[in-house]
């Protein structure tokens, strides 16, 4: 015979093997991508971005939370060949504006210099190789 007991706050419940027989009437309720307390990935399953996923680290509030969401948004949309090459001039938004705010947005040290340099170059280039198929 099962039976239950509250104890303070807690509730004890005491099961027998033949209530452990029975199979479960329960059902599962899908996922809610609206629910602010369930934990969500970047992607919400709709398609659409979680901009408050912690992974972001915050990036999407602060002085420059409007340049970094359009720019993010230009990549996660993008269908172009080389994925994001649309999305130059809003990451250079991005990036002028973080500039502007060193404490919030530390620059690189020397070390990562020069690979910041690279990707500004790629990103150039890619600029221009786009320019040049458009006026293929």
């Amino acid at each position: 015979m099962s039976y239950c007991r509250q104890e303070g706050k807690d509730r004890i419940i005491f099961a027998t093997k033949e209530d452990h027989e029975i199979p479960s009437s329960a059902e599962l309720v899908a996922d809610d991508p609206d629910d602010p307390y369930e934990e969500q990935g970047l992607i919400l399953p709709n398609g659409d971005i979680n901009w408050n996923c912690p992974c972001l680290g915050g990036m999407a509030s602060g002085p420059c939370g409007e340049q970094f969401k359009s720019a993010f948004s230009c990549f996660h949309y993008s269908t172009e060949e080389i994925k994001g090459s649309d999305c130059v001039d809003q990451f250079r938004a991005m990036q002028e504006c973080m500039q502007k705010y060193p404490d919030l947005y530390p620059q690189e040290d020397e070390n990562d210099e020069k690979s910041s340099k690279d990707l500004e170059a790629a990103s150039v280039e890619a600029s221009d190789a786009k320019e040049e198929k458009g006026s293929s």
